[in-house]
């Protein structure tokens, strides 16, 4: 067995399925050995939107995903989607080529040193030396990426050593011992005590839910323990899907762009529960102001976190789903009823103010409608710009998934991602909203889409320019637009007509509904395209 033969056994030995890669020369002995085996590639388009893919299969499966490129430019283009895992936690395997091992170091034909280069958007990297080391490196990889507070992991394998024989017999390590890494998974009953004991005594709390909750598979346990103590919750974007939107608990996204109302809930109450967020800027401005109001108990799986932009009255480290079991257990008081009546009073008082073009489509009741037909438990992924506050702040969450970059705010993530996130629930109705920006940065996967066939469907916010810079243009420039317009490129018909999909076209909220219906039923891939007017602004 040589180095990628190696390779490609312990990815069936973690249960790999599939991968999303592309091939080059210094990958290529990996390539040979997966053609040979029950692993099934996917080949993209372009290598950000592999790790874009692994990101949206590995936050539907649960579970780590694997991704795929060769040296130089191919491991450099995945740089974006790594830096997008590790700011969401997401947990992936990157696997990259590299030029022959005594050439290292050399500045060599496509050699990149991608360790170096990814070092603060990585949990850790490893350059393979020796092929007999290849079992015990993948087993610690795909554990890395797993435990403690999960995300990208890198595995760079120079050519000459996937070429090369093991001297010795292949043996799949079943358990890691790391000297220096050993995740928490003791939960402090000092400080267990202490968050029942504040929880016992407040008045007003409030759970503030992130995607760690999600990421922890705590949903269940953290909505019984709502249900149970009438604690009401707020979510960050990356939160959204913890409590459906119609639950009676459930008072918005916080945040610049989030609920007015779940604000005001924040600075309204006397215990705020921060559970798998770090709480950074675009959700709590100026957190030194809410530290003087508000006592705090931060919960999280990584100690880093706690504490980094809010000061935590109460810390308290570990797994979500662990400490919100025997939260549950325990029989806490009832929270006041005029606590959630003034939660109510607030959400049903808060009036939006913003202005809304007449023309053509409304992005608010678009992202609305749109979510209301779409399948109970199918998955939305929005992309990035004022697209992804729209549907943030409107979508109608029911037993789905709300996919999308939250930490890094990456353009060109819906429609690999949803691409992923498809190849992973194939039963499962998969719709990526997009603005025309963002379509542009990701529309060469449509090749993929289409070779695949893939019933993934499309939409397409299109106003004809950038348009959370436009507007961000508009509010501190004096409406001096600089660089932002995208004009009326491209022609989605021939686009979708190109790539043998579906295309649908809507201009106007009453012919609305009825064109989303069209869109969904397609049997196959689509594309809608609706127009928006460019004066809508997100603020």
């Amino acid at each position: 067995m040589n180095g990628a033969e190696a390779m490609v056994k312990c990815l069936e030995l973690e249960g790999i399925k599939t991968i999303f890669g592309y091939p080059g020369v210094a990958i290529a002995p990996f390539y040979d050995a997966v053609g040979k085996s029950s692993v099934r590639h996917i080949l993209v388009r372009q290598e950000q939107a592999a790790g874009h893919a692994a990101n949206g299969y590995a936050r539907i499966s649960r579970k780590t995903q694997v991704c795929v490129t060769s040296s130089g430019p191919g491991a450099t283009n995945l740089i974006t989607a790594l830096a997008t895992a590790y700011a969401d936690s997401i947990p992936l395997v990157a696997i990259t080529g590299q030029v022959d091992s005594h050439l290292v170091g050399r500045d060599v034909f496509q050699e990149a040193d991608i360790r170096g280069a990814t070092e603060s958007f990585v949990k850790y990297s490893y350059l393979v030396r020796n092929a007999d080391d290849i079992p015990h490196i993948m087993k610690e990889a795909f554990y890395i990426a797993s435990t403690g507070r999960k995300g990208p992991v890198l595995i760079d394998i120079p050519h000459d050593i996937q070429l090369a024989e093991m001297n010795k017999p292949f043996a799949y390590p079943e358990s890691v011992e790391m000297r220096g890494y050993k995740p928490n998974h003791k939960i402090n009953a000092q400080q267990m005590n202490k968050v029942i004991e504040a929880i016992r005594k407040a008045k007003k709390p409030l759970i503030c839910a992130g995607g760690g909750v999600i990421l922890g598979h705590g949903e269940p346990e953290v909505r019984e323990f709502c249900e149970k103590n009438r604690v009401p919750l707020v979510s960050t974007i990356m939160g959204i899907g913890v409590l459906p939107k119609n639950h009676s608990m459930y008072f918005g996204m916080l945040g610049n762009n989030g609920k007015p109302y779940a604000n005001r809930a924040v600075m309204s109450s006397d215990l705020l529960i921060i559970v798998g967020a770090r709480i950074a800027d675009r959700a709590v401005p100026k957190p030194e102001s809410l530290e003087k109001q508000v006592s705090v108990i931060h919960i999280d799986i990584d100690s880093a976190e706690i504490g980094k932009v809010l000061g935590p009255t109460l810390p308290l480290v570990g797994d979500v789903k662990e400490i919100f079991t025997m939260l549950n257990e325990v029989d806490l008081p009832k929270c006041d009823e005029n606590w959630i009546g003034t939660l109510e009073q607030i959400k049903h008082s808060t009036v939006d103010q913003r202005k809304w073009s007449e023309n053509k489509v409304n992005p608010m009741e678009l992202v609305k409608v749109l979510s209301e037909k779409m399948d109970p438990d199918a998955i939305y992924v929005a992309d990035v710009g004022q697209n992804q506050l729209w549907s943030a702040d409107n979508y109608v969450m029911k037993e789905g998934r709300f996919l999308t970059s939250g930490g890094m705010g990456t353009m060109g993530y819906s429609i690999p991602a949803a691409f992923g996130a498809k190849t992973c629930a194939p039963d499962k109705q998969v719709v990526a909203v997009c603005g025309d920006g963002s379509f542009q940065m990701s529309m060469y996967e449509l090749g993929t889409i289409a070779v695949n066939k893939t019933p993934l469907k499309i939409l397409v916010m299109k106003n004809r320019y950038l348009g959370l810079v436009r507007e961000h243009q508009e509010k501190a420039f004096g409406s001096r637009y600089s660089g932002v317009e995208l004009f009326d490129y491209p022609h989605y018909d021939k686009v979708a007509e190109a790539y043998d999909m579906g295309y649908y076209h809507c201009d106007s909220n009453e012919t609305m509904p009825e064109e989303i219906d069209r869109f969904l039923q397609h049997d196959g891939a689509a594309i809608m395209v609706c127009e928006i007017d460019a004066s809508n602004n997100v603020i």
